[in-house]
This record gives C-alpha cells, sequence and structure tokens, in this order.
C-alpha cells in the first residue's frame, strides 16, 4: 500500500469538506479546487502554479468588480504590465452573482484547459474541468468572444483568451513550455547512486543532481534523470505589486532581474582551523545536526504546543552570524520563540503538547515539503485560506472593514490578494535563486565531507575547505571504526551522525533509515531518493518567502494574527502519514496559534529536511513579510469601501480630476454650483490632506505626499455629496 495525504487543516472530527458545505461554497471557491486538484496532477512547479493562481485570481475578481460601482477592474478596460485589455461594459444584470457566476466559468475553464494541456495528467485534468463545467449547466461548444450581445459566456470567452494572449508575451516563456533561455549550471552533476567523492566543483554555486529515476515533488515522474534548474529567469516576470524601485538589473552570465536584494549568501572561506566559525561550514553543520533528531528510537520528547514554540516578532530576526547562531538551536532543534501565554479568544492557557522529537521533525519535513498528492507551497496557502473561509467562528469582513461579505465577494477579494502575494514573491526568490545560483546542502555536505576537516592541521585530512570535527556529531573514521572498510580504505576519511538515508529502507510501510555513523560523502537529505533535492539554487528558500507572505496577507485580510478559534490543528495518524519510511511511532496534533507561527514552522522544516540551511531561512522570511504587505495594500486600492457612503450622492458626471497618475499639482473641475471640500486618503482610510474648492477649475498640490495609491473624496459643506476616485502618485 503506497500511502498518500492531502494538506486539510482540521479542527474539528468531521471532515472539512461535507457535501452540504460544498453547496455553500461560491463559484469562485469550486473553480479554485478545480485548480487546486490540477497543480496536485502536474508538475511540482512553484513558480508556474503561483502565477496560475494568481492569473485565475485576477479573471475570478474582474468576473465580479465589472458589475459593482465600488469596485475597479484590474485587467478588463485596463494596462496591466503593458498589456491592454479592450473592454466595453456590458449591461448590469439584476442577478449579478449568476452573471459573474457564468463569466467566471468560461474563463477559467478556458484558462485551465489551456495551461494545463501539457500536464503530465493532461486527460485526467480536463475530464475533472469539463465535468464540473458541465455539471453546471454550462455549454462547452460555446466559444465565441464577441460578447456585444452581452452574452456572459462570450465575454468568459474573451475574458480567459485575453489572458492566455497576456501570459504569452508576460515573460515567463510560456510560449516555449518555460524552459530556460540562457541559465547554464556551472556544476557537472551529482551522480546519486555512485557516491563519487564531489571534490571537483564549485561549492558556491549549485550543483544538478543526476538520478537513476527522477520523480518531482508532485509525483511525477521525469524522462530527463538530470533535471535542469527550475525557472532561474522568472525575475522577468510581470509582477501584480513589486515596486521598480526594489528592482536591480545584476548579470552572473546572463541579466538576472532581482526584486529585493538580500545581497550575496555566506560563501566558503580558506579556514586555518576551527572550520565552525565560517558561517558557512556552520549553517551546513547544522543542518547535519538537525539530521541526526530524525530516529524514532530517539526517546526525547518536546513541547510543540503554541505556548511553547511560535510567537517571533520580525526585530528578533537574526542579521549577524553572532545573532544566527543565538537564533537557531544547533544541538537540540528548533529556535528561541517562546510561544503564547494564553488563547486571546477563549482567554485559557494553551494545553502542553508532548511529542517525540523524531516525529515532529519528521512529520514537519513532510508536511510542509508538500510531496505527493500536493498543490506546491503557494497552492498550500490557499488550502489554508479555505479552511480559514469554512472555520465557523470565521467573520467574512475584509481588512479592518465591519462589513460581512457575502461568500463570492470575499473569495474574489481573497484570492486576489494571496494570489498576487504568491505571484510577486515567486518572481522575488527565483531571480534571486537564478543570480546567486547557491549550493544545496546535498552538494555542500558531500563536498566538504570528501575535502577532509577543516578543525586541526595536524590531525589527518586537513583541508580548508573540509568539514569543521565537533565531537559525536563529526568526526574522524579511525583504525578501529566500524566504517574503516575491510581494507581500511576509509581511514581518516569524514563520518557524520545522522538520518542514513534510503539505502536502510527496503520496504517504507514497515522499515525507518533511523541514525547512525555513515561517511559524510554518503549523507542524505530527509527526503525520498527519488527526489532529495528540488531542482534549483537554495538560496534564498521559496518556503521561507511563501509561507512569510501569506502569512502576512490572512493576517491582514482577517483584522486578525490568529487562526480562528485562537489555534489551527492537524491531526496525524501513527504510521500512516510518512511516505518514504515508517511513522510517525504515535498519533499526534501540530498546532498554530497564529499564520506566523505556521509560517515559521514551515521555515524550520526545510532545515530539519535538509533541503536548507538557516541562511537560505531568514532573509527569504523578510522579502515574504514585504511582498505579503504590497500585494495585500495594491490589491485593496481597487475595492476599497473605507471611505464609501451609501447615503450620499454620486457626482461623477460633473467632476473632471487629472493629471492620474499624478507627480505633483492635480486639478480638479467642478460643474457643479456651491463650495466643497477635497479630502486626501491613503489606502488604510487615514485622512492626510484636506481644503476647500470652488466651481471651475482648482489646483491641489499633492508635492509632498510619498508615492503610491490614495483616494481623493470631494463633498458639498452638508456633507451629502460626494465624489470618490483613486489616484496614483508618482515621483
Amino acid at each position: 500500500m503506497i500511502k498518500k495525504h492531502i494538506f486539510l487543516f482540521l479542527i474539528f472530527s468531521t471532515t472539512l469538506f461535507s457535501s452540504s458545505l460544498v453547496g455553500q461554497n461560491s463559484i469562485a471557491r469550486q473553480w479554485n479546487e478545480e485548480l487546486l486538484s490540477a497543480i496536485r496532477n502536474d508538475f511540482a512547479r512553484p513558480t508556474v502554479h503561483a502565477r496560475n493562481l494568481f492569473h485565475s485570481s485576477v479573471i475570478m475578481y474582474d468576473a465580479w468588480a465589472i458589475f459593482h460601482n465600488n469596485a475597479q477592474t484590474i485587467f478588463l478596460g485596463n494596462t496591466f504590465g503593458g498589456y491592454y485589455t479592450e473592454y466595453n461594459p456590458i449591461t448590469i444584470p439584476i442577478n449579478k452573482d449568476e452573471a459573474s457566476k457564468e463569466i467566471i466559468s468560461y474563463a477559467i475553464f478556458r484558462l485551465l484547459a489551456h495551461r494545463f494541456s501539457y500536464s503530465p495528467n493532461a486527460s485526467q485534468t480536463f475530464t475533472s474541468l469539463e465535468n464540473f463545467f458541465t455539471s453546471l449547466g454550462y455549454d462547452k461548444n460555446i466559444t465565441t468572444v464577441d460578447y456585444s450581445s452581452g452574452s456572459y459566456a462570450a465575454l468568459g470567452n474573451y475574458l480567459a483568451a485575453k489572458m492566455i494572449d497576456f501570459g504569452l508575451q508576460d515573460g515567463s516563456n510560456e510560449i516555449n513550455l518555460y524552459d530556460n533561455r540562457y541559465y547554464q549550471a556551472e556544476n557537472d552533476p551529482l551522480v546519486l547512486m555512485f557516491y563519487e567523492d564531489n571534490i571537483e566543483i564549485n561549492p558556491n554555486r549549485w550543483q544538478p543532481l543526476a538520478f537513476d529515476v527522477f520523480v518531482d515533488q508532485a509525483g511525477n515522474p521525469f524522462a530527463l534523470n538530470t533535471p535542469d534548474f527550475l525557472s532561474p529567469e522568472w525575475g522577468e516576470v510581470i509582477p501584480f505589486a513589486l515596486k521598480e524601485n526594489n528592482l536591480e538589473i545584476l548579470n552572473n552570465n546572463f541579466d538576472s532581474y532581482v526584486y529585493h536584494n538580500p545581497g550575496p549568501p555566506d560563501y566558503i572561506q580558506e579556514s586555518n582551523g576551527n572550520g565552525i566559525s565560517d558561517p558557512y561550514k556552520w549553517n551546513f553543520s547544522l543542518v547535519i545536526s538537525w539530521s541526526a533528531q530524525l530516529d524514532p528510537n530517539d526517546e526525547v520528547f518536546i513541547n510543540i504546543s503554541p505556548n511553547s514554540i511560535g510567537n517571533i516578532d520580525i526585530n528578533d530576526f537574526p542579521t549577524t552570524f553572532n545573532e544566527y547562531k543565538n537564533f537557531y538551536n544547533f544541538d537540540t532543534g528548533g529556535d528561541v520563540g517562546q510561544g503564547h501565554q494564553l488563547n486571546p479568544v477563549t482567554g485559557e492557557v494553551y494545553e502542553d503538547n508532548f511529542v517525540k522529537r523524531a516525529d515532529y521533525s519528521r512529520v514537519l519535513a513532510e508536511f510542509w515539503a508538500d510531496g505527493p498528492d500536493s498543490e506546491t507551497p503557494p497552492g498550500h496557502w490557499f488550502t489554508i485560506l479555505n479552511y480559514v473561509s469554512d472555520h465557523p467562528l470565521s467573520k467574512k469582513t475584509f481588512g479592518n472593514s465591519s462589513r460581512e461579505l457575502e461568500a463570492l465577494e470575499w473569495d474574489v477579494k481573497s484570492y486576489l490578494a494571496l494570489g498576487g502575494a504568491m505571484h510577486d514573491t515567486a518572481i522575488s526568490i527565483w531571480g534571486i535563486k537564478g543570480y546567486y545560483d547557491f549550493t544545496r546542502p546535498i552538494s555542500a555536505i558531500r563536498y566538504m565531507a570528501s575535502k577532509g576537516q577543516s578543525s586541526d592541521m595536524n590531525l589527518p585530512s586537513y583541508d580548508p575547505h573540509g568539514l569543521p570535527l565537533i565531537e559525536n556529531l563529526i568526526e574522524l573514521i579511525n583504525d578501529d571504526d566500524d566504517l574503516v572498510g575491510n581494507l581500511n580504505q576509509n581511514l581518516g576519511k569524514i563520518k557524520i551522525k545522522s538520518w542514513r538515508g534510503p539505502d536502510f529502507i527496503i520496504n517504507p510501510n514497515t522499515d525507518f533509515a533511523g541514525v547512525d555513523w555513515i561517511l559524510g560523502s554518503h549523507w542524505w537529505p530527509y527526503q525520498r531518493p527519488t527526489f532529495v533535492s528540488p531542482p534549483f539554487a537554495g538560496y534564498l528558500s521559496g518556503h521561507s518567502a511563501f509561507s512569510r507572505a501569506a502569512s502576512e496577507v490572512l493576517t491582514l485580510i482577517t483584522n486578525d494574527s490568529f487562526f480562528p478559534g485562537g489555534i489551527g490543528n492537524f491531526n496525524v495518524t501513527k504510521n500512516d502519514f510518512l511516505v518514504f519510511e515508517e511513522g510517525p511511532t504515535e498519533d499526534f496534533t501540530l498546532q498554530w496559534a497564529t499564520y506566523r507561527d505556521a509560517s515559521d514552522q514551515t521555515s524550520l522544516s526545510r532545515i530539519w529536511g535538509g533541503i536548507h540551511p538557516p541562511m537560505d531561512d531568514i532573509r527569504g522570511r523578510i522579502i515574504g513579510e514585504k511582498i505579503g504587505k504590497e500585494a495585500f495594500e495594491l490589491s485593496s486600492s481597487f475595492f476599497t469601501t473605507i471611505l464609501n457612503d451609501s447615503n450620499q450622492t454620486n457626482l461623477i458626471n460633473d467632476v473632471n480630476i487629472f493629471p492620474n497618475p499624478v507627480e505633483k499639482n492635480i486639478f480638479i473641475n467642478l460643474n457643479t454650483e456651491g463650495l466643497y471640500y477635497v479630502d486626501i486618503f491613503n489606502i488604510l482610510g487615514i485622512k492626510i490632506h484636506s481644503e476647500q474648492i470652488g466651481k471651475m477649475e482648482n489646483i491641489v498640490n499633492l508635492s509632498k505626499l510619498t508615492p503610491g495609491v490614495y483616494f481623493i473624496k470631494i463633498n458639498s459643506l452638508e456633507n451629502n455629496i460626494y465624489f470618490i476616485k483613486k489616484i496614483i502618485k508618482v515621483d
């Protein structure tokens, strides 16, 4: 029996997606589930699927926004990323939701059928899409894009066609199936089955891996056994909210578009003793240390309750090497998080939750890795958003507004914010990955172990690029060691205490590898032997950035940093969760108090899994936080309700405001008699400027405003007439 699992967040013992609940879901939610299913059946491509999630979110949002006066479209009738989509407004129907439902369904059906046409499971995906589409009562044979007659089906087809055209010129190279155009790996592949010394590489650059059979993280076998670097040029893709002033075009054999440049990683040093003082060696030695914690025979128990882990502020993140050493627990795993004293919803103390450290760390490595049957990290956070949406304690109020939204409005707004954040994160992080092209632990650890030790020039196998010697973790093989070999061929080589790897697992349903001394040049991450490490550079961690960006978006959407009810849970069943070895040894529950706690746990899981050292993590979290906030702010600017007042009269035809965007002065012409107030609000609804104007031309100086999105509101002196418009301030 092959063990598989789909990551659903459960608090109650009842099934999350019951049939009664599905019937209550909006059409946006239902099509999002179809997209997530298609992603699970496609190649594991976080960049590509972040883009699919975002483009689908834009389509669904626009199909809703065209029928709502207080919302502005993003794509239809606008220029987005230099691409203009003409739109002649269609008649607003009596039943707006039904019209939006039809537009969304035709648009998403066409877009996904196109985007997943080369999926390894394209037939299965298309059958699912078609079955759902026809179950709604729609006709797939309506293919016209001419919506001039008022056809919602045609408008949906048109919207999809324009998004498809946009995607063929957005920098993703979709037209060539996203192939790399310029990138070439510097290092020769590491042939995993031969355990050859990995000496002849540049230890600061990414190394391809050569497999007998490569199976990607979604469980799809590849025809090529040495997969290429995925998306090293993704920085060129048209973003959502990323700002040009955060973009650098750098050259490392090709032009790399890098947003939020974090600076270089810690490159290996020419140590002259005490190698652990080299940040590079410390980072990868910590990965070895945490790998030694993956033995289910280890009786160390830890408290994984929200009362003991999490609750780390961004100001607590390390920036210097000494701060890194204090932030991460080298010997015992985890970080400095101390948890939360009380559940703010119940007012009660979080109960202790003790579990074997080896069970916790192994489950984390697989749970957050998004392995077989997964929707990749961007999609994983959509499942979390959907969980939050379904929770009975959730209120569908958006941001700091107190107005409760209908399901469709909540979904399209939430998906747009989260989709924009995931898309921008992929662009930023993969631009960084492509430029710095930094190594993974599998290559760095085997390289240093092949070189020798860097701690003592008077001991055997000294090399400035060797591993540091650490008692009971990284040592030299002596003549009475079990690993010395029949001919003493391993005498003086490096041994490490670590997870023993896939060679010690014959039947994953009954076997586990455990931890013991192994040759350092035989080290494995805690991953499937047909996968080992993602096929792209390590620096920075996509998981850290995606998760932090998503946690910020969910915090801002819900106006609450805590999960509904003050806690999120995921139940893990004994010996029925881990895929490539037996485990865990007992039932237990993963828990998080806040979205950021879940995000931080994701980051730690990648270290326990042997995928990232700490240096890949923190800077990814910091960039993710910035991107999440920027995406939420921009998405909110299209549908803010902060300034709306249904009791006032709209004078949109009597006011002319120009230019927009504005650099310094904005001109306001009124065709209505009387005196008025003009107020300027920022995106949070805070009034930052006010003055009185009259009829004819008025000049309002906005030079003191920083670049960004603002709203201009015009009221009569009696405050019963208004005009609202979004304006863009530029340098």
